[in-house]
């Protein structure tokens, strides 16, 4: 059956509708007490539940730590895994990030992309099926996370509730099928300054950049004490490495070292420049105050510096499946006390845990910083040529008429969260790759053939 007719009468609808949630500035806050994620992302799952009400579904706000749409009855059930957080907007944006405009038949604002279009578009290509009188052999849930930007607090109580779906898609990443996925680990190397010596260095009282493990920061500074000017180094800095280091004098021999990059998604930080590290090269190469706080400079900048393979810090794995490891450092906080750099790596679908995080630890040992983990999610491997594969990239190569295969990615999905769980879409391989960056925009051609393709493999599964 063809139901492309149906979503285009839809247009108007999920134009609007897509820009009514990208306008709600849903970037978790932990600080509010009544909504576990905040209130602007208790604001987008009640605009969301509100919307799916309004289309015939059923829904539920679990705890308002979850929520789901849902139709349909039999025993067996598809899950649909999106989610309505976002990541924070970053700087430099042309237009307001959270203002849904459209210029050049583009939507542009934080979430069109990475996850609130592909959530509005999954809404209404089941609003199709509906529409057209289809009967389901089994139910279909829309499932909307909070915070899977962050620590997936959100999936994990829907999964601890709730009953889980016998197969999901998750319209959260690329098309066409994703069916590897990298495993995840988000740390921190930590250490605290307690020696060093009074040499006449120069002195750092402040670095701060970043502002999620999954970002690549595009800006970061430093406030340091010296009794050098050092513009003629900066002016160096940047011609050797291509930079945008500045420096700015303050008062009592302090100085304001900013460093700018371009923001990307974490898990493609060769897509980004990164602020942080060329922060801390910079750093490395100016006379630091010998003790704990040049060691940690002079570590991170020997293992690391602008490098984002592992290459030097004992975790360069890769392998035929997923290629390299990917390294991103997504933040920094620093003072005369101490110091943390907080990272995020993927790791291949084949690769060992062990083997990175041992890596890491014997690399650094002797500059005595601590790994400290904040969070681990294993790889997701599956089989490419399951039949619910098959049927998803069979209506994809049908719309697109392309010839593609199903590939593996570094991103991080909830089809890690479920069992029976593959990515399909949104984002096209024609498509910029604007997830996490400035101007995240959707284009609404991709966002209505998105809806299309969604309905038609919906249709595959369901019937």
């Amino acid at each position: 059956m063809n139901f492309d007719q149906k979503i285009d009468s839809f247009k108007e609808e999920i134009i609007k509708s897509t820009q009514g949630i990208v306008k709600i500035k849903s970037v978790e806050d932990k600080t509010h007490h009544e909504y576990p994620f905040g209130e602007g992302v208790h604001k987008a799952l009640l605009f969301t539940l509100d919307l799916a009400n309004s289309l015939g579904f059923k829904t539920k706000n679990i705890d308002n730590h979850v929520g789901y749409a849902e139709y349909g009855e039999g025993d067996e059930m598809l899950g649909i895994l999106v989610h309505l957080d976002v990541v924070p907007e970053g700087d430099g944006w042309s237009y307001d990030p959270y203002g849904a405009q459209i210029i050049d038949d583009k939507i542009y604002g934080r979430g069109t992309t990475d996850d609130k279009g592909p959530a509005i578009s999954s809404l209404y290509a089941i609003k199709a099926l509906i529409d057209s009188d289809i009967e389901f052999n089994k139910r279909v849930r829309i499932i909307f996370g909070l915070n899977e930007e962050t620590h997936w607090e959100s999936i994990n109580y829907y999964v601890k509730h709730e009953e889980i779906p016998s197969m999901s898609i998750v319209p959260d990443a690329d098309f066409p099928v994703i069916y590897g996925e990298k495993g995840i680990i988000i740390f921190d190397l930590a250490k605290k300054f307690n020696d060093f010596i009074d040499d006449g260095g120069i002195e750092i009282l402040e670095i701060i950049g970043g502002n999620a493990p999954n970002m690549v920061p595009d800006y970061a500074k430093a406030i340091i004490r010296s009794k050098t000017d050092l513009k003629s180094m900066v002016d160096a800095y940047n011609s050797d490495y291509d930079a945008m280091v500045s420096i700015e004098s303050l008062d009592d021999d302090k100085y304001k070292i900013e460093s700018k990059g371009v923001s990307a998604h974490g898990s493609r930080p060769d897509k980004g420049i990164n602020a942080i590290s060329h922060l801390i090269k910079f750093l490395d190469n100016i006379d630091i105050q010998i003790g704990d706080q040049s060691t940690f400079i002079r570590t991170i900048s020997r293992h690391i510096g602008l490098e984002y393979n592992g290459q030097n810090i004992g975790c360069s794995f890769e392998d035929e499946e997923s290629g390299k490891l990917v390294l991103n450092i997504g933040m920094i906080k620093m003072n005369e006390e101490k110091g943390s750099l907080t990272i995020n790596i993927r790791y291949p679908v084949t690769g060992s845990y062990e083997g990175v995080v041992n890596g890491i630890k014997e690399t650094i040992d002797y500059a005595k910083i601590n790994y400290v983990e904040d969070e681990h999610i294993p790889p997701l491997f599956v089989d490419k040529n399951s039949d619910m594969i098959q049927k998803l990239m069979k209506v994809y190569n049908d719309y697109t008429g392309r010839n593609d295969m199903p590939k593996t990615i570094g991103g991080g999905t909830y089809a890690r969260s479920m069992p029976n769980a593959v990515a399909f879409g949104g984002s096209f391989p024609w498509q910029e790759d604007l997830a996490h960056q400035k101007d995240e925009f959707i284009a609404i051609d991709d966002l209505m053939l998105m809806t299309k393709i969604y309905t038609k493999a919906f249709y595959e599964l369901l019937v």
